[in-house]
């Protein structure tokens, strides 16, 4: 599938038997698609001034959602696996052709597609506005309104810290996003934007494996726009999510691919450290959760008071959206997140529309993730982690893997327990 993503100025027509996509503006008709389209004003109304190669490398991840939106698996030659051959304009095409090779790896790892990219010129070069403003905060964090990224602002304030939350904006999260930062440290500064990709032929259940590059290219965008950043330091992006579900092994099996999402797996986030340093965006790229499990998180909060009074709030689920905003309680993040509780020793109010697992149906107990989470449990006990692990820590690009292997254990170990509490074997 061919892509051609670039400004609204650009001769789509010229380009037939192609997917045309306007970046930072609207589609002129119908055939056309879109993405990033209020992104440019909402950084203009702010007056902030980010990094030209941070601009570039957002052009990038927006062409990348939205092709992640148009591609349909049932189309592709294995039913699974597609082939993207990508074009985007961006403003150093010189620079970026460079990074081919690892922007190519990087999105091989994310999606378990294909990728072929080309640079064209012709990118978003934004020109300085009067009065710029430059935050005054010491870092960026990702906030999604979850319940990890909620404890890790809240322990980088405790630490002393000043971060800048970005959020992806997500209808039904916004308002809670909004107020969770306002609890934090007598309120963070926030900054919301949105991909707000659009194709005219999506794919009925679109691919969401992609759409972590555009949260990165926010982070990147703002941590741009920082006043350390203009004054030469080096600003940190911190990425706050637990070990067990960064590595994400598959629970089976059956479950490989894009059935385990890699959203902050350390070997995309090695990758996309190496692309911002060639690039020389002064980005550094952290996950303080690395090693830690979701309950060890919870247990180990630096601020259990508002812990105790706001983290059954926060959302988890990879189905929100379709439960009309509702946690389902048996996919594999709520299933993660139940067990977090449980660790925790505290009581569990979230509401969830499946809270009881035990019933031996398919909408409980026999559930395709229900199932797979009892069978990783029941695989580590009967032949060993190493055997369950399979090959989801041999990259060379990962470092001190027996403590990953460890998180590893330890998660599925809350996993088991919070089974145990559900009668699931």
């Amino acid at each position: 599938m061919k892509i051609i993503c670039a400004l609204p100025d650009f001769d789509f027509a010229s380009n037939p038997g192609s997917l045309g996509v306007v970046l930072y503006g609207q589609a002129l008709n119908a055939k056309l698609g879109s993405a990033g389209g209020a992104i440019k004003e909402v950084m203009r109304r702010k007056k902030y001034h980010p990094a030209a190669r941070a601009w570039d490398f957002l052009s990038i991840a927006l062409s990348v959602v939205t092709a992640d939106l148009a591609g349909h698996r049932n189309r592709s030659p294995d039913g699974w696996t597609r082939e993207f051959e990508l074009e985007v304009a961006v403003a150093d095409p010189t620079f970026w052709t460079s990074q081919v090779a690892s922007l190519e790896s990087l999105l091989g790892y994310l999606t378990t597609d294909r990728w072929r990219l080309r640079f064209i010129g012709g990118g978003f070069q934004p020109v300085p506005e009067r009065d710029v403003v430059r935050p005054k905060e010491d870092s960026i964090v990702l906030f999604s309104g979850g319940l990890d990224s909620f404890i890790g602002a809240i322990d980088l304030v405790a630490n002393g810290h000043r971060p800048f939350a970005v959020s992806q904006s997500v209808r039904g999260d916004d308002e809670k996003q909004d107020e969770f930062v306002s609890l934090i440290g007598g309120g963070l500064s926030h900054l919301r934007l949105n991909h707000n990709a659009h194709v005219p032929d999506p794919e009925d259940m679109p691919s969401q494996r992609a759409r972590s590059i555009a949260f990165m290219a926010y982070g990147v965008l703002s941590a741009t726009s920082l006043d350390g950043y203009h004054s030469g330091e080096r600003i940190t992006l911190y990425v706050c999510e637990n070990g067990f579900i960064s590595i994400n092994p598959p629970l089976t099996d059956m479950r490989l691919g894009s059935l385990s999402t890699r959203t902050s797996h350390p070997v995309v986030l090695s990758i996309l450290q190496r692309v911002l340093d060639a690039a020389g965006l002064r980005v550094q790229i952290t996950n303080p959760y690395q090693l830690k499990t979701k309950g060890e998180m919870l247990v180990e909060g630096l601020n259990q008071p508002l812990l105790l009074a706001h983290a059954h709030r926060t959302t988890s689920c990879g189905r929100f959206k379709r439960y009309g905003y509702k946690h389902c309680g048996r996919c594999v993040p709520c299933l993660i997140r139940r067990a977090s509780f449980t660790h925790w020793g505290v009581a569990d109010r979230t509401p969830y529309k499946y809270k009881g697992l035990t019933k031996d149906d398919k909408e409980r107990a026999r559930y395709d993730d229900v199932r797979a989470a009892a069978m990783a449990v029941a695989e580590v006990k009967q032949n060993g982690l190493e055997a369950w692990l399979g090959a989801s820590l041999s990259s060379p690009l990962l470092h001190d893997k027996d403590a990953l292997r460890q998180v590893a254990r330890r998660g599925l170990d809350e996993v088991a327990r919070f089974l145990q509490t559900q009668k699931i074997r």
